[in-house]
Parts: structure tokens; sequence; C-alpha cells
């Protein structure tokens, strides 16, 4: 009769032999989506966060509709919402694989590899 293999080695085992036989996995986009949604949330809901006005001074790309907001004839606190609440693009990434999305600096787009 063997003795057991200590747990720990055990796993090590597990694991090297799970990386020679798999290829990288990557979660779905809808998933990436609806995560980094609900960490916008999670950020916005401890204050206010940085203004589009700031975000942009500190030379942080803006997608077409913050960029809109930015220039709007609005005060910093409006500038200080999340935008992407509203978004449409939010919308189609969280519900769709390779939404049809294309504008530059969108987190979402980013997600789906563009």
């Amino acid at each position: 009769m063997t003795s057991p293999i200590p747990e720990e080695e055990f796993f090590e085992r597990v694991a090297a032999a799970a990386e020679q036989h798999s290829e990288p996995v990557t979660a779905p986009t809808k998933l990436k989506s609806r995560i980094y949604s609900a960490l916008a949330l999670r950020q916005a809901a401890g204050g206010p966060l940085a203004s589009l006005t700031r975000t942009k001074a500190a030379g942080y790309g803006l997608c077409i509709f913050e960029e809109l907001v930015r220039i709007a004839p609005v005060g910093e606190q409006v500038k200080s919402r999340n935008i992407c609440r509203v978004c449409h693009a939010r919308v189609l990434a969280e519900h769709c694989e390779g939404a049809p999305i294309y504008w530059p600096h969108c987190p979402y787009v980013k997600f789906q590899g563009r």
C-alpha cells in the first residue's frame, strides 16, 4: 500500500498537468463588460468620480459621449457622473458577444478586442 501524496503536492501536480494540456481561457466579453459596469457602480457609490475635465487634462482619452459631456456647458458635478450608465455601448456590450461598437477610448470596445 502506498502512502497518500501530501495535499499541496497533489494540487501542484494537477495545476502543472492542466497548464500542459490547455489553451489560455479568456472570459466572454459580456462577462467582462458586466464586471466593469459593476466596478464602476461601486466606485461611483463611494463619492463623485474624477470629472471628465480633470480626466482629459491628466492625459486620458475620452469616448465620444464623454467628450460631448466634457465640452457641454454644464457644471463639474455633472461631468463627474458615470456617463457609461446611460450609454448604449454598455447595454450592447453586456448583452452581445462581438457588439457593434467601435469608437476610441470606450472601455467596452476594448473588451470586444477591437
